[in-house]
């Protein structure tokens, strides 16, 4: 195991026996009653906006971009020379997460009955990192990561999920060298059908039931949907974190 200059762990080869578990972080650590999507919805729309679009073509361009990148912004730096860094900014930077989600003690213990001599804990998420820190922060669980992978804005034509180089990515920085080892939970389907596809094979959909996120729900059924005609893949749906337990009992400490 070594300490990387971001202060992240990458394992070494005496360390690759221990499994991997790779969490999302957005509406997967917490629930999306919290609004989150929707107040972020509503900034990326006014970002489209100051662009100089209207206010239906913002809306029909995020859910494009969206569908065809799993990232808007990814649309964004494609088709409209756009600066990530100043998206982060006005977007994401702007949220008042402290007001929006907070500690849950039932979560942490989750994660601290996970059992650490025989896995690593890493974040997996397609924000960038100064949001995604703040919201394992604010729940008090960034000491329980040993790392994490992120959109990197500064990489110019920065990949996110669901693309293969971005999976590809986070397998370098961990120094992952098994994929069998490797457990992945999201919110999105996609995510996750993109990643056991290639070869993770505990892949689980966090899918919480009767809750809209932004634009009506329309983002939360994009989140939901599979690729026409995706294969069935033996993923399992959970609709709380702590049904972990019962689907992965093998990851967690023996009472």
């Amino acid at each position: 195991m070594t300490n990387q200059p971001n202060g992240q762990i990458s394992l070494s080869d005496s360390d690759n026996d221990r499994l991997i578990v790779w969490f999302d972080i957005d509406n997967t650590l917490y629930s999306a009653s919290s609004n989150i999507s929707h107040a972020m919805g509503t900034r990326i729309h006014a970002y489209f906006v100051n662009l100089g679009l209207s206010h239906e073509e913002a809306s029909e361009l995020h859910l494009k971009y969206y569908t065809q990148y799993g990232l808007a912004l990814r649309g964004l730096t494609r088709h409209h020379d756009v600066d990530p860094l100043d998206f982060d900014r006005k977007c994401d930077g702007s949220l008042p997460l402290e007001d929006m989600i907070s500690y849950d003690p039932e979560l942490r213990k989750l994660f601290e009955d996970i059992d650490r001599s025989k896995v690593w804990i890493w974040g997996l998420t397609n924000a960038y990192r100064l949001h995604a820190e703040r919201v394992l922060r604010i729940l008090k669980l960034d000491d329980l990561f040993d790392g994490l992978v992120y959109c990197d804005y500064n990489v110019k034509d920065f990949v996110c999920k669901p693309e293969q180089e971005y999976y590809a990515m986070a397998l370098r920085q961990a120094n992952v060298k098994d994929v069998s080892k490797c457990y992945f939970v999201d919110d999105n389907r996609k995510n996750v059908d993109a990643a056991r596809a290639l070869g993770w094979h505990h892949c689980v959909h966090f899918c919480e039931k009767g809750l809209e996120a932004m634009e009506g729900g329309k983002i939360k059924a994009i989140d939901d949907a599979r690729e026409p005609g995706a294969p069935d893949n033996d993923v399992v749906d959970v609709s709380t974190l702590h049904d972990l337990r019962k689907v992965w009992p093998e990851i967690f400490k023996t009472l």
